[in-house]
């Protein structure tokens, strides 16, 4: 069963992406470039040693990286970042440690090195990319509509921010993709809600939730499904069997869920917050 961060997944060939990002590298990491870029990094008799030093992390980071061997890509990319912050390589390091936070699960941690990347370097021209991964970091922290729906939030409004300030950008298009993901997200959410609702038979709470859910998302994809449920509910009467198949399709709960009786906005909250952890 597809998950929320696949069910909306634009057309656009993620290969597209990897090219864009492949030539981002190539710009920070490519030697003459970034040589020019800090020709004015100097320490001496021992810059020689240092850069040597710096070049050699890289390119052992670089190659872990690229056979998804992420951890120890970070290390070699914190080792630049520690111990040779005014190196050539060290604007690569910050944003592949990024990077390997990100393809390791660890979206949290990715996204606060993408947002020090972007206050460090504004004028940068990887910051669309940047800016982009961090509405990635945001939708990836939703996976389940029974989960927290900030994520989605967050993720509208990073992918909102990125179409203000650069819409021109090689991924203004993918964002546009990600802002739709992200909204079909929250309402199928709302929705979901509706449904607990009306499973414990709490039909006036279930009324307000649809006729919310309808207000704010009337182009969501779940809408038929509100308005005919909210139908019923209106003419007194609730579906009684089969409450399965009013659920939009996305990743489920285990079904046991619904017999613990726990408030679902509090418990699924809970749950975000471990898994973010």
């Amino acid at each position: 069963m597809q998950t929320a961060v696949s069910k909306y997944r634009t057309t656009q060939p993620r290969s597209v992406i990897y090219v864009l990002l492949a030539a981002t590298c190539l710009s920070l990491s490519g030697c003459g470039t970034v040589k020019d870029m800090f020709s004015s990094w100097s320490f001496g008799a021992d810059k020689d040693e240092a850069f040597e030093q710096a070049d050699t992390l890289a390119a052992k980071g670089m190659e872990d990286y690229k056979i998804a061997n992420y951890s120890d890509a970070l290390k070699s990319f914190q080792s630049i970042i520690d111990h040779h912050p005014f190196s050539p390589q060290a604007l690569l390091a910050e944003l592949k440690a990024a990077d390997c936070q990100y393809y390791s699960g660890k979206y949290a941690e990715a996204k606060e090195l993408y947002k020090i990347f972007e206050e460090r370097h504004p004028t940068n021209e990887a910051v669309p990319y940047v800016m982009f991964q961090i509405g990635m970091c945001d939708l990836s922290r939703s996976s389940r509509i029974d989960r927290d729906p900030t994520g989605a939030r967050d993720a509208v409004q990073s992918f909102s921010q990125l179409l203000r300030v650069h819409p021109d950008s090689p991924y203004a298009s993918e964002a546009k993709a990600r802002i739709q993901e992200g909204k079909e997200f929250i309402a199928s959410h709302e929705y979901f809600v509706a449904v607990f609702y009306v499973r414990t038979s709490k039909y006036e709470q279930a009324q307000h939730r649809l006729k919310y859910l309808i207000a704010t998302h009337p182009d969501a994809a779940v809408i038929p499904k509100a308005k005919e449920l909210l139908t019923k509910l209106e003419a007194g009467k609730p579906p009684k069997w089969g409450i399965e198949k009013w659920l939009p399709d996305w990743q489920l709960p285990d079904w046991g869920w619904w017999k613990k009786g726990k408030d679902v906005v509090e418990e699924t909250g809970k749950e975000a917050e471990k898994s973010a952890q």
